[in-house]
């Protein structure tokens, strides 16, 4: 089912009035395009799942402006992986606000990847961004400077994997709570801890160079 109308003009209220909340600078053609973006996700979503039903204002804040809390750690030009991408979250709303970045955009389901086509060419980013159908571990890491994960099947189970696989000089935002919380600190790894507004414990992490560099050769070759 498309969004109505009306469900359109919630999602963009909500999108204006919380903007400020997580620092978010959204101009009137970014609302626009975001607007578009959330009705063709409304389309597929019943066939794909690709979110947990939600209110336009949920989806507005829960996916967009939690998505946009990147945009600060990003630079211009900067180049990102997004791994596990589903419904393009967190990268493809930051890609609509500040078109100069380049991603790579790795998804298992090859159902995901023709959406995650789809919206990528409704919104005109196909010069900014390439879609991989395959599991991050099949593939080589592209070049990066920065590698992204909001929802991950197993996230904390692959964190190590995903440590290996990563480029050396990247820095890695992730997205999670406790448990990935508990994870990095059990793998010994330096990072930065964001609290997500209006969520007593989930986060966006910050994990730095050295901190990759450092863990990366402590972890058995295998990655696992």
């Amino acid at each position: 089912m498309t969004a109505s109308s009306s469900q359109v003009r919630e999602f963009r209220e909500a999108l204006v009035s919380e903007a400020g909340v997580y620092q978010a600078t959204i101009n009137v053609d970014a609302i626009e395009r975001l607007s578009e973006y959330y009705v063709l996700l409304t389309k597929w979503n019943p066939r794909l799942h690709l979110v947990a039903p939600c209110s336009p204002r949920e989806f507005a804040i829960r996916h967009v402006l939690e998505s946009l809390m990147l945009l600060p750690h990003l630079p211009q030009a900067a180049r990102v992986a997004d791994i596990g991408s589903g419904a393009g979250l967190p990268i493809i709303p930051c890609l609509i606000a500040r078109p100069d970045i380049t991603v790579t955009l790795i998804e298992s389901s090859k159902k995901k990847a023709v959406f995650l086509r789809e919206t990528v060419n409704r919104a005109q980013l196909s010069k900014s961004v390439t879609v991989i159908a395959e599991r991050f571990e099949e593939i080589p890491a592209p070049e990066a400077d920065f590698v992204s994960c909001r929802a991950l099947d197993r996230f904390e189970a692959k964190l190590p994997s995903l440590l290996k696989w990563s480029p050396l000089e990247s820095i890695l935002l992730f997205y999670g709570g406790e448990g990935l919380r508990d994870r990095l600190m059990n793998l010994d790894l330096s990072f930065t801890k964001i609290q997500i507004p209006n969520s007593k414990s989930r986060y966006v992490f910050v994990i730095g160079r050295s901190g990759v560099e450092q863990t990366r050769s402590l972890l058995p070759s295998s990655g696992k």
